[in-house]
């Protein structure tokens, strides 16, 4: 079997290594005479793919011993209200960076839930850049400072983490987490859709500073509590099994490759790439993103007219390469080459632009 060359932007690409594994597993999952779908998320034999994705998550991310890792459901847009629930007491207001549409859904329903300022955007420039930190205005009282660490259809970055002098800092990372080694410990709520980077849809992760968490509102449904997971290892009720199990799959495959600074190096080069054929072809393909804020996940570029783009896309997926279109609120094209991506892929893509320009130019 061939594969495509998936660039969509989520549900994204999955390392063959990960697949290969569970078409093999799902018949006969660990001896068992089942798939890990059809048995008790109680069982021993999944207890042990729920500890081994904790694990994986804690070893590669460098968590210590203050944080947790959570799995919950509803997706990263479930987080956009339950964190403002857990976290913003009333009376109390939380910080925005507002860098393009997942910023604006959680600042529109933290709002709803309580009260949020936007302390910086980019929205004046069309999200083009991300805030520097002279440019924020942030508030020393407020509950947490919330960014959005990776903007799939901005085709923005964040390359530092801003200062927040002690302020709970809360990002959500779904298009880009484990894509480098961060210091994970200073942040005190990391959330990521797994879609994008780690797994399959259907499962949210949640990196939570157990001692934050102390502070929490604890007048919420049972479902809408962090604490609800925290207490019981998130097994309160059924969670996505196959989902984790996946996750566990490709986290098992993140540190085979050599761990995120290995994953670092490859992405780097296959955003360089890219960007460098735009470079090479400035009268042809144009990036809107300013250079220091560009994202190594989602390479997103114009070309000379719309259709032109379109027949751009359509050769594109004639050639084995699909979901090169732009987010449909924005057109043009993009690419999302997330850690699954293979160099080999993103090379091919490459020189199919080359050929492109050079033929339609």
């Amino acid at each position: 079997m061939t594969r495509t060359w998936n660039f969509y932007a989520g549900p994204a690409t999955l390392p063959p290594p990960a697949l290969e594994r569970a078409r093999v597993e799902i018949p006969n999952w660990e001896n068992t005479g089942m798939s890990v779908m059809e048995t008790s998320h109680r069982s021993p034999e999944y207890d042990a793919v729920h500890e081994g994705a904790i694990s994986l998550m804690t070893e590669l991310l460098g968590l210590d011993d203050d944080h947790q890792v959570l799995f919950l459901q509803g997706g990263a847009s479930m987080q956009f209200a339950m964190l403002p629930m857990n976290f913003i007491p009333d009376g109390g207001s939380a910080d925005f960076v507002n860098t393009g549409t997942w910023s604006q859904k959680a600042i529109k329903e933290a709002n709803i839930i309580a009260s949020c300022r936007v302390a910086g955007s980019s929205e004046e420039g069309g999200f083009t850049r991300i805030p520097k930190q002279a440019e924020l205005d942030l508030d020393p009282s407020a509950s947490y400072v919330h960014i959005t660490s990776n903007n799939t259809i901005k085709g923005t970055q964040y390359h530092e983490f801003p200062d927040t002098a002690g302020v709970p800092l809360v990002a959500d990372m779904s298009s880009d987490i484990l894509w480098r080694p961060i210091d994970a410990n200073r942040f005190n709520l990391i959330y990521a859709g797994a879609q994008k980077n780690i797994g399959p849809s259907g499962v949210t992760i949640a990196i939570i500073k157990k001692s934050w968490l102390e502070k929490a509102n604890e007048n919420l449904p049972s479902m809408l509590a962090y604490a609800t997971y925290s207490a019981k290892n998130s097994l309160y009720n059924t969670p996505p099994t196959f989902a984790i199990y996946m996750v566990r799959n490709v986290l098992e495959w993140l540190k085979e490759q050599g761990g995120l600074a290995a994953v670092e190096k490859t992405n780097r080069a296959k955003g360089d790439l890219l960007y460098g054929v735009i470079a090479d072809n400035p009268d042809f393909y144009t990036c809107p993103v300013a250079e220091d804020s560009r994202s190594y996940m989602n390479v997103v570029f114009r070309l000379p007219s719309e259709d032109l783009e379109a027949k751009f896309v359509a050769e594109g997926k004639a050639a084995g390469m699909v979901g090169l279109k732009g987010h449909r609120s924005v057109g043009g094209c993009r690419a999302s080459i997330y850690n699954a991506m293979p160099l080999e892929g993103v090379q091919v893509l490459a020189g199919f632009m080359e050929e492109f320009a050079k033929n339609n130019g």
